[in-house]
């Protein structure tokens, strides 16, 4: 299994922001490890100073629970199974998209959170990052979109 080191993380940053840039956006991007402690950041120029929290904790909900954080929004509606998880954890948990895990051997071990754009914006900017770190583990092009809540192995 691979560590998330820094220099990995710092590949990955520039991945996500080349990406980024491809797509004229100025975004907040963090990268945390598997106890979802930051290990990289990056504020592009002109990004916006609110986007730095949102980054961060976009990567901490992605490895605290185990999925990409776009996934939440949905159950999150009124209404819906998880309603009113994003008031828990003192409003750390974000349910908007941009927010995912890396994943080595169905284990997490650390994630990506990406502020700057719309939702689907920010997911296609992590995407960029994941994919990299797929390379790295030699597994080629598989962009993690989707898995069910309470499911910790579907990432694809």
């Amino acid at each position: 299994m691979i560590k998330l080191t820094l220099d990995i993380a710092k590949q990955l940053l520039t991945v996500a922001e080349h990406k980024a840039r491809q797509m004229g956006l100025s975004s907040d991007i963090a990268i945390v490890d598997e106890g979802a402690n930051l290990i990289a950041f990056n504020r592009m120029d002109n990004a916006r100073i609110a986007g730095i929290d949102i980054s961060q904790n976009k990567a901490w909900t992605s490895v605290a629970m185990q999925m990409p954080t776009a996934n939440l929004a949905q159950s999150a509606l009124p209404g819906g199974p998880s309603f009113g998880i994003n008031t828990t954890n003192h409003g750390r948990l974000v349910i908007l998209g941009g927010g995912i895990p890396f994943v080595s051997k169905n284990k997490v071990i650390g994630g990506i959170g990406v502020s700057g754009g719309t939702s689907a914006q920010d997911i296609e900017v992590a995407n960029a990052a994941v994919q990299a770190f797929m390379s790295l583990l030699g597994v080629g092009d598989a962009a993690i979109t989707n898995a069910r809540i309470g499911s910790s192995h579907s990432y694809r």
